[in-house]
This record gives structure tokens, C-alpha cells and sequence, in this order.
């Protein structure tokens, strides 16, 4: 078990019911699992392009990424339904909560000029998304050894019910928020 998610179990769980005026424990919003998805750039032209940006994502998130496939055809961008064009991570449990708080407390403040995430990224059930338009802010991957930069998105989806107990479930498990601007 994660430190964190024993952290959350013995913790935060607690004083999330109390502040969201929660009755029953287990009514109270956790993580349910973290999706990282990496769209592959020029992956038609060159699939070694796919390659290389699968032992990235797996670096990253110590698991092998599945690659997608496109669901429909776009005759400007040349594609085809069923081409290989992106890569995914389904993360939970263990891995998750290791990944969520490698995020928080090492790949977030390695940013530039870092105020914090926006508020704005929830999608009106709880659930978060960042994104990314570099890989290289992860410290697993080696710079020097990246030779086309690569963006990616991470959407963490919890069992909340609505924008605000999102906002205190991962405000309480460590989320740097932005200070809202009046």
C-alpha cells in the first residue's frame, strides 16, 4: 500500500467527511483511477515514432501503454479509421496513488513561474484534467535522450459528486491550486 493512500484510508478520509458534512464514510469521494494519454505526433509518417513515445509513457508511469487506434478518418490530416495514433495508461490502486503523488510533489513545482493548477479543469462531475506540452518535467525521462517533444494529458477521475468535493479530494490529498483571483 501507498503512503499516501494509507495516508487517505487512516487521515484525509476523516476530514473530508467532516468538511464536505458527509454522513456515511464510505459516501466520501477517493481517486477511482488515473488515465494518461499521449497523442504520438507524425506516429503515421514514422510508427518508430510510436515506439519511442511508448518507453516514455511507460517510464514515466511504470506501466505498458496500449496504444490507440483512430475511430473515424479526417482526409486533411490524412487519417485513416483504424490508423495507430496515440497511447494510454490506465493507472489504479498502488500505481495510481505512487503516480499522483510523484506529480504533486515532484513534476508540478519543477514548472517555471509555478502559481499552481487552475480550478478551472474539472468537468462538472469531479473529475480533473492537466495538461501537458512537454514529458520531459518527469524525472524518469532523460532529456538528452528526447529527440521530438512530446505533450500529454492527465485526467484523474474520482468517484466525487460534483466539482466541489473533486476540488476538496484532491485539495486534501495535496493539489497545488492556484489562489483565485477576485
Amino acid at each position: 500500500m501507498s503512503a499516501l493512500q494509507d495516508k487517505f484510508k487512516k487521515e484525509i478520509a476523516k476530514s473530508l467527511q467532516a468538511s464536505l458534512g458527509i454522513k456515511n464514510i464510505n459516501a466520501v469521494p477517493v481517486l477511482s483511477k488515473i488515465v494518461v494519454n499521449m497523442g504520438v505526433r507524425d506516429a503515421l509518417a514514422d510508427k518508430n515514432n510510436l515506439v519511442k513515445g511508448s518507453e516514455i509513457l511507460a517510464q514515466i508511469t511504470g506501466q505498458k501503454p496500449r496504444i490507440m487506434k483512430a475511430k473515424k478518418s479526417i482526409s486533411t490530416f490524412k487519417l485513416r479509421e483504424g490508423d495507430e495514433i496515440a497511447l494510454m495508461v490506465t493507472l489504479r490502486d498502488k500505481r495510481m496513488y505512487d503516480f499522483y503523488q510523484k506529480l504533486v510533489t515532484i513534476v508540478l513545482p519543477r514548472f517555471r513561474d509555478f502559481h499552481g493548477v487552475s480550478r478551472k479543469s474539472f468537468d462538472g462531475q469531479g473529475n480533473y484534467t492537466l495538461g501537458f506540452s512537454e514529458c520531459t518535467v518527469f524525472p524518469e525521462v532523460d532529456p538528452s535522450k528526447v529527440d521530438r517533444v512530446q505533450g500529454l494529458e492527465i485526467s484523474i477521475v474520482t468517484t466525487a459528486k460534483d466539482n466541489n468535493q473533486g476540488y476538496e479530494l484532491l485539495k486534501a490529498l495535496g493539489m497545488p491550486f492556484a489562489k483565485e483571483e477576485k
